[in-house]
């Protein structure tokens, strides 16, 4: 039995942690579970309360980063993940490109311009075949833009926040793990 911490770093806005998941794998019975920690968790991290998104950062990134992110997730969680997986951003977006696209349905209208980042999602309502491109903005959309101004509209986005956020990305890897275990 091996338990990961799993995480989606954002190489855009800094390297913060913004995605994490507790996976646990048992190996005698073949099944792997996960379970989503939201990035704007508090916890307690050498005596100041922050972000858990954060804490990869604020410990000097690299393994001691790293090391420091498992502690709060163990104390988060109650468990401490024997291992960990760190994904960049476009690595996503080149493995949906390899197997083809993914199909999924996107579940509402996400435009969103960031101006200093020179990144922008437009993304459709609907089922669609996404390319890695739109999975990355699927995957990173929290709210719209105020057309092309760089201006986040406060009152588009998901009703749950970042759960909203968490429940699209584990809809969507769980796609991408679909169409992997597909023979072709």
């Amino acid at each position: 039995f091996y338990t990961f911490l799993l995480v989606g770093q954002d190489t855009f806005g800094g390297g913060n942690t913004d995605t994490m998941m507790l996976v646990a794998y048992d190996v005698p019975n073949q099944t792997l579970n996960g379970m989503s920690l939201p990035r704007d968790t508090y916890v307690r991290y050498n005596g100041r309360r922050v972000l858990l998104n954060s804490v990869y950062n604020r410990a000097g990134a690299g393994d001691s980063g790293m090391e420091a992110l498992k502690e709060e997730v163990g104390e988060l969680t109650g468990v401490t993940p024997d291992f960990y997986v760190i994904v960049q951003w476009e690595a996503v977006g080149e493995l949906v490109d390899a197997i083809g696209g993914v199909y999924f349905d996107v579940p509402r209208r996400m435009y969103y311009n960031d101006l200093s980042q020179d990144f922008k999602i437009d993304l459709q309502e609907g089922y669609q075949l996404l390319d890695g491109n739109d999975a990355m903005g699927l995957l990173r959309w929290r709210h719209n833009s105020i057309g092309d101004t760089g201006v986040i509209d406060k009152h588009y986005g998901y009703a749950m926040g970042d759960l909203g956020r968490i429940e699209t990305q584990q809809a969507f890897l769980k796609e991408v793990v679909k169409k992997c275990l597909q023979p072709e």
